[in-house]
């Protein structure tokens, strides 16, 4: 019960911080993209102020037996930059700037902007389906 009520208060301070810098605003996240035109730094300010926090917490992550709420940490298993990583990069990349949602906004967004949320996460579950059944 206690890492239902952690994850569902993570991802509501997650949801929260994504609403309140504006990364879930697709428009700013392609004036972040546009850097030819009328560039907005804005969101380079939200990832820079994301390291600290971050750095701190892979830290006690090193010092930790165990997460608080786990058995184990599930970290990856590798650290390999391969063909596959480069071209999952590479669309993440294109659909973030071609439609200005990535994951975690998208899902914030459907209580802000229903409809484009709404298109952009249905087809990010077609994806993740074909890419299932595509065995990729």
């Amino acid at each position: 019960m206690a890492r239902h009520v952690i994850a569902l208060m993570s991802g509501l301070l997650f949801g929260a911080g994504l609403a309140y810098s504006g990364m879930s605003d697709p428009a700013r996240v392609q004036a972040f993209l546009d850097i030819a035109g009328n560039w907005d730094p804005t969101l380079a300010f939200v990832m820079g102020g994301a390291i600290l926090p971050m750095a701190i917490a892979w830290v006690f992550q090193k010092r930790m037996a165990q997460p608080v709420a786990c058995d184990t940490f599930d970290l990856p298993g590798t650290s390999k930059i391969d063909s596959k990583l480069a071209i999952g990069a590479v669309l993440f990349g294109a659909g973030w700037g071609i439609g200005g949602l990535c994951p975690g906004p998208a899902i914030a967004d459907l209580a802000l902007a229903t409809g484009p949320a709404l298109v952009f996460v249905v087809a990010m579950l077609a994806g993740m389906i074909v890419h299932r059944f595509a065995k990729i």
